[in-house]
């Protein structure tokens, strides 16, 4: 069992290099990270699908507001497993990182479905959340290492399109099983995480080590990330990750409810978030050629204007074939502009703080997705129906793209000062 790079993937490429070649081996992990997020995205939007059933049939007492705290536990976990799981990843190693987050979200996923009470229930969506969290920025700053730079951008923005076809995954499973099996049986599925792909990763995940520093001089770590020449950008980065994320995790948690409240059934409002999840999967891909060809920072300034437009139709009442529409383009937006900043983020740092700044930037932008679902819930309990959640939303994507266009100048502006300088 081969846990090392090969020697010409463990060449790790510096800055504007061409990179490691892309081997079978580096398929093969790439595969399994994208596997890994696959499960990381069904235990996401897992939630969304079974937050109805919580409400009405566990006898726990939740309301829509509390319901929505629950729901923002998971994202608080992932807010302190990206951010500390990143700098772990370029510390300890890429392979052990992912490994254990993996295990840890599918153990405690399976754990919720046993959960007797709220309490226990929210402690558990804690803990999977951290496992969550750690295992995207882990996976992408590994994903980085093993493709060429060329192809970096590009893998990382498709690798991001295992997030929504688990969330599509987990609205398809939901509206059998649901009514079938309880919604218990809906955290259940996450075993197959460990039975299947967890074996798969001991199997193909080289172990790597990002360099220590550059050229001996510049430390790895938070330090050197909130400094010059990082730090404006990187405080960008995580403002535009945090309304991105807002947007993008509001509506997967709370986009089944709301269409409930505006009159639709169980079957037809998960339809609704399965379109959701359909339109990200398309913006993964979109976003990838796109992000490619026009760069990602202009692209991702794109998609979250899209995102915004697509959720304002919806405050109009538009006719059902109108809503598909919308939320198609609404999970192109949000999940593509999501995936092109990871692009970006891979991109602009060097090897050592890869793993770092994609913590970072992921880790602070769960605020968003913290305080989201608490928004959803405390629009709705205070009587502003079902609108101001969709308002709410676009207005995040509109901000997004204000913070994106605004990392576009500051890097433009960095090369023109590099170029003034020779």
């Amino acid at each position: 069992m081969n846990h090392t790079l090969p020697a010409a993937a463990s060449q790790r490429p510096t800055a504007g290099t061409i990179g490691p070649r892309f081997s079978k081996g580096s398929a093969l992990a790439v595969l399994v990270c994208w596997l890994l997020v696959v499960f990381d995205g069904y235990d996401l939007i897992v939630y969304g699908t079974v937050q109805s059933s919580l409400i009405s049939e566990t006898g726990w007492g939740l309301t829509k507001a509390t319901a929505g705290t629950v729901g923002s536990m998971a994202f608080l976990g992932m807010m302190i497993g990206a951010i500390f799981a990143g700098r772990m990843a370029d510390s300890w190693g890429r392979r052990k990182t992912i490994l254990g987050c993996a295990i840890a979200f599918s153990v405690f996923t399976v754990l919720c479905a046993f959960a007797p009470n709220a309490t226990v229930f929210g402690a558990l969506r804690l803990l999977a959340g951290i496992g969550l969290g750690g295992l995207v920025p882990s996976a992408n700053a590994l994903v980085a290492e093993l493709v060429p730079a060329k192809w970096r951008s590009t893998i990382a923005t498709l690798m991001m399109s295992g997030v929504p076809i688990g969330g599509s995954i987990a609205a398809l499973v939901g509206i059998p099983m649901i009514p079938a099996f309880g919604w218990q049986s809906m955290f259940l599925v996450a075993v197959l995480a460990l039975v299947i792909v967890v074996p798969l990763g001991l199997k193909y995940l080289p172990e790597t080590l990002a360099r220590t520093g550059t050229a001996g001089k510049e430390p790895a770590g938070f330090r050197s990330l909130l400094r010059a020449p990082y730090l404006g950008a990187s405080m960008l980065f995580a403002f535009a990750t945090i309304a991105t994320l807002f947007a993008w995790y509001g509506l997967g948690t709370w986009l089944p409810n709301l269409m409930q409240l505006a009159g639709y059934n169980l079957g037809s409002a998960l339809t609704f978030a399965l379109a959701l999840n359909l339109g990200a999967v398309a913006g993964s891909v979109i976003t990838a050629w796109a992000g490619t060809r026009f760069g990602p920072i202009p692209t991702a300034i794109a998609a979250a204007a899209v995102a915004a437009v697509g959720l304002s139709v919806l405050v109009a009442g538009p006719p059902v074939t109108v809503v598909y529409l919308a939320l198609v383009l609404a999970g192109v937006g949000t999940h593509g502009t999501q995936c092109l900043i990871i692009a970006a983020v891979a991109s602009h740092y060097p090897d050592h703080l890869r793993g770092t700044a994609l913590g970072w930037a992921l880790g602070t932008g769960r605020i968003g997705a913290v305080i989201a679902p608490q928004v959803g819930g405390l629009l709705l309990a205070a009587g502003l129906g079902v609108n101001s959640n969709f308002l709410a939303f676009a207005g995040a994507a509109a901000i997004a793209a204000v913070l994106l266009a605004a990392v576009g100048l500051k890097i433009k502006s960095k090369i023109s000062q590099g170029a003034s300088n020779v």
